[in-house]
C-alpha cells in the first residue's frame, strides 16, 4: 500500500467512529463521551450551590446528596442531606434506586468523588445532577453552614 492510501484509510476511520458517536447509536457507559440529551450536568461552586439549595428549599424534588463516609459525614454535612458512601460495594445500586427525574445536588470532601459520582449518575439516566467541585473543602471555607452530629 502506498503512502496515499494509508492516509485515506485513516481518514475514513476517522469519519466513521465519529459519526457513530455523534449519532448516538452507542449506549450510555459504551462511549466517553456520551450524554443523554436531555440531562442536565453541572458543576457548581459553594456559592452557586448555596444559591441553588436557597432556592429549593421547599422543593420536595430537590435532593441533596452527601456521598462521604459515614465518619466524613458525621463531622459535618449540609442539612438535610442524605448519604450513599461512594465507597460502598452498592454504591451505583444505591443510586439506580433513586428517582432519576428529581433534581441532585451532589457533594463530597474534594469534589473529585463527587466529579466520579456525577459520571454515575448520568450513566444510570438521572435527568438532572449538579455537584459541588470544591466539595465540603469549598463549602466551609466560604463560611456556609453545616450540621455535625
Amino acid at each position: 500500500m502506498n503512502q496515499r492510501t494509508v492516509r485515506m484509510i485513516a481518514i475514513a476511520a476517522v469519519l466513521i467512529v465519529s459519526f457513530i458517536a455523534i449519532s448516538g447509536f452507542l449506549k450510555p457507559g459504551c462511549y466517553p463521551f456520551y450524554f443523554e440529551k436531555d440531562a442536565e450536568v453541572s458543576e457548581l461552586s459553594a456559592k452557586e450551590a448555596f444559591s441553588m439549595i436557597n432556592r429549593n428549599k421547599d422543593n420536595s424534588d430537590f435532593i441533596i446528596l452527601d456521598i462521604r463516609t459515614l465518619e466524613e459525614y458525621e463531622s459535618g454535612h449540609l442539612e438535610n442531606s442524605i448519604r450513599i458512601d461512594f465507597y460502598s460495594d452498592d454504591f451505583e445500586e444505591q443510586l439506580d434506586k433513586l428517582d432519576k427525574n428529581k433534581t441532585y445536588l451532589i457533594y463530597c470532601r474534594s469534589g473529585n468523588r463527587s466529579s466520579k459520582a456525577l459520571n454515575i449518575m448520568q450513566e444510570l439516566g438521572f435527568k438532572e445532577v449538579y455537584h459541588i467541585s470544591g466539595g465540603i473543602i469549598e463549602w466551609t471555607e466560604e463560611g456556609f453552614p453545616i450540621v455535625v452530629d
